[in-house]
């Protein structure tokens, strides 16, 4: 496995609301390629806010993030955007699915996003295959369960081989063998593409399958 940071988070505090009156401090992060994170903490403690700063989405308060060398904050909007969807996979909370669309296509989805709309379609049968959705893979969005769209988030964050996996919560409306898959094909998604995983969980299932774990806390 190699050392070689693909991403990093120095000295960084998070302000965890619009008027900069909580904030969260990050220990300083280094995560190699093929390697696994668990961002853990109390509710309101950061996990969440933490992802939106590695994704370039929410610029942290003070300190820096670099996503294979590059801080996100020193890119204009579209270059921003450009390096999100091509080199970060994200798996939010609520799901973001298009309901009228296919499982199928909300996947494809990942590769219009970044530009690239020849996506890779055994790579696609591929994921909806080690995922359980291969069944549902015509049915649309808003015909799946829950744990069903969870996983379709996920395939959909792998599809474009991410640099950077950031997942929040990924296992909450998951049994234990969906859950021990889903862990499974993450954790070796990352691995063998040598890629940089960070799931913020509550979640004491995944602490154990992690390669570190970061307990979060907020300051104030």
């Amino acid at each position: 496995m190699s050392t070689t940071p693909i991403i990093k988070l120095a000295s960084a505090g998070l302000s965890l609301d619009r008027d900069g009156r909580r904030f969260a401090h990050v220990p300083n992060i280094e995560i190699g390629a093929g390697q696994s994170v668990a961002l853990t903490g109390a509710s309101g403690s950061g996990k969440t806010t933490a992802l939106m700063a590695f994704a370039g989405i929410r610029p942290p308060a003070s300190g820096s993030v670099t996503i294979e060398g590059i801080d996100p904050w020193r890119l204009g909007t579209r270059a921003r955007d450009r390096l999100r969807g091509r080199r970060v996979g994200l798996v939010f909370q609520s799901f973001y699915l298009v309901d009228a669309l296919s499982v199928g296509a909300n996947v494809r989805l990942a590769a219009r996003c970044a530009g690239n709309p020849l996506h890779d379609a055994g790579r696609l049968t591929n994921l909806l295959e080690r995922l359980g959705l291969s069944a549902v893979r015509e049915r649309r969005a808003d015909r799946i369960s829950h744990g069903q769209a969870q996983r379709v988030a996920v395939a959909r964050a792998l599809m474009n081989k991410p640099a950077v996996i950031l997942a929040d919560e990924p296992t909450s409306a998951l049994d234990d063998a969906n859950t021990e898959a889903l862990l499974k094909l993450l954790i070796e998604s990352a691995a063998i593409e040598q890629a940089a995983l960070i799931i913020a969980t509550h979640d004491r299932r995944v602490l154990s399958a992690v390669n570190r774990v970061v307990e979060m806390e907020a300051l104030s």
